[in-house]
């Protein structure tokens, strides 16, 4: 029985194949590996498809929502609102600046910040507001903008997992001082390793990341602040380039297979996603809630398809945070790790696969 992954990189690898090994022979023929002309071509490609000034080339996303972070001036004694889920690289790159991660409620039908309990966190050592789009859903930029506004702060968006989707046709990443993107493989537009990206619409952060990425450098040997090394290299640039102009396709056929999902479902006692939320859902999971989901992994599994909790344990309760939030309850996003179940979803995923999975999932709960 043939196994279904949560992501099919092989046959994206194989779609693309005679242009990407193409792109990496230029790069091999070169010999320039590090911030030559792949990076510099990415970031202009990049940067023209999102809509914003500048786009930055980093070694991978958590080091983005770091430098991004450092770059707005973030730092000790700074409180950073955040959402509790999602990956830990989001507090984390918090922490690195010395500033503290302040963890508030999701919203249980989007699980991206609830706007309303992040106006009731702030107090004078509010600087910032980080969002999470998490699984390709655009959090509420319009209210968490206003919400910036009113009192001053920041909005600085984590953009790992929602490349390519917009609100009113504004692609998130462009919204924010600054945005942090990720290039995992996974992601919907991936590198062969890792790598991320810094975009902004201010000069004076842009010329700080390119300096912060290399070193504190501008020019070569010569070093104003300290740095570090989280430069974006060749050939992950290269094969981005491939990709980019894809995403927009792959990401239509995301919604196509989430559609399938939630036709093949909707019957069902379960919480799917769904596409009426704030923006442009882009599905890097397709990610639903059950109260059967360890019953629904094992079956699935039995059969030889892949599932995936994202995420099991909210930060605030992670053991690295546990004691500095142990008396912060947030329920809803308690509640939502407690019963998320994340499905097989790429754009190489076929009708007779979703059809299969949504089979074993009815077998389970009738």
């Amino acid at each position: 029985m043939t196994m279904i992954p949560m992501v099919n990189l092989k046959a994206q690898y194989d779609a693309l194949r005679p242009q990407i090994t193409a792109r990496l022979d230029e790069v091999l023929t070169s010999c320039s590996f590090i911030l030559g002309p792949q990076g510099q071509a990415f970031e202009c490609e990049v940067a023209t498809y999102l809509g914003v000034k500048h786009a930055i080339g980093v070694a991978s996303g958590t080091d983005a929502l770091h430098l991004a972070l450092r770059a707005a001036g973030i730092g000790p004694g700074d409180e950073v609102i955040t959402t509790p889920f999602t990956f830990i690289a989001t507090a984390e790159a918090i922490c690195y600046t010395g500033a503290t991660p302040v963890f508030v409620d999701i919203d249980y039908h989007s699980f991206n910040l609830d706007p309303r309990a992040v106006e009731q966190a702030i107090t004078p050592h509010t600087k910032a507001i980080l969002p999470v789009h998490l699984f390709g859903q655009p959090a509420d930029l319009p209210q968490l903008q206003a919400i910036a506004a009113r009192h001053g702060l920041l909005l600085i968006e984590d953009c790992a997992q929602s490349f390519g989707a917009r609100i009113d046709g504004q692609h998130t990443g462009s919204f924010g001082v600054a945005s942090a993107f990720s290039f995992f493989p996974s992601k919907n537009l991936g590198a062969y390793g890792d790598g991320g990206l810094v975009t902004t619409q201010d000069d004076a952060i842009a010329t700080r990341i390119v300096a912060l990425r290399n070193h504190g450098s501008t020019v070569r040997y010569y070093h104003d602040e300290i740095g570090y090394n989280s430069r974006l290299d060749e050939m992950q640039a290269a094969i981005l380039r491939v990709k980019l102009p894809e995403i927009d396709a792959m990401n239509q056929r995301r919604r196509a297979v989430a559609r399938h999902y939630n036709a093949l479902l909707a019957d069902l006692p379960l919480v799917t996603p769904h596409e009426d939320g704030i923006g442009e859902h882009v599905f890097h999971q397709y990610t639903l809630l059950t109260d059967r989901r360890e019953a629904i992994q094992q079956a699935l599994q039995a059969e030889h398809i892949a599932s995936a909790i994202y995420y099991p344990v909210p930060l605030h309760r992670q053991r690295v945070f546990a004691e500095r939030y142990r008396d912060v309850a947030l329920p809803v996003a308690e509640d939502v790790a407690a019963r998320c179940l994340s499905l097989p979803i790429c754009p190489f995923l076929l009708d007779e696969h979703i059809a299969r999975i949504a089979g074993v999932i009815r077998r389970v709960l009738s």
